[in-house]
């Protein structure tokens, strides 16, 4: 498989010297963690709904950042991508890729704002 991002999770100094990697492709996302037991997770792109990018002082000092996934991916839920180098392009990539893929699936993102009430429907006692 040919992935277009690859990296693993930075620690000391931004230093890759970890277990953790990340890959992507043009529709899934891979993590996989461990040296003698590992675990692979997947989540397809269209699942995810929302990326955001935090990045702390000692962070932005090393050159690293964490991107932050809301998805509906029933065995990954909400996850994170954990101390990436060049945070800011690889969330925007992201993005780009998991729009183009709700394209193609055709899937919308259905948000219920509950801001309308009319607080005419309630009698006050008084």
């Amino acid at each position: 498989m040919e992935y277009v991002w690859n990296d693993r999770k930075r620690t000391l100094f931004g230093l890759p010297l970890s277990f953790t990697k990340y890959m992507l492709s043009e529709d899934r996302l891979f993590i996989e963690q461990g040296f003698l037991n590992k675990r692979e997770d997947e989540v397809r792109l269209y699942r995810i709904m929302d990326v955001s990018l935090s990045r702390s002082i000692w962070q932005r000092i090393f050159g690293v950042g964490t991107i932050h996934c809301c998805s509906a991916d029933k065995t990954m839920k909400d996850f994170d991508i954990v101390s990436v180098k060049n945070s800011k392009e690889v969330k925007e990539q992201l993005s780009q890729l998991v729009e183009a893929q709700r394209d193609a699936k055709r899937v919308t993102n259905r948000e219920y704002m509950d801001d309308d009430h009319d607080d005419a429907d309630f009698d006050s006692i008084d």
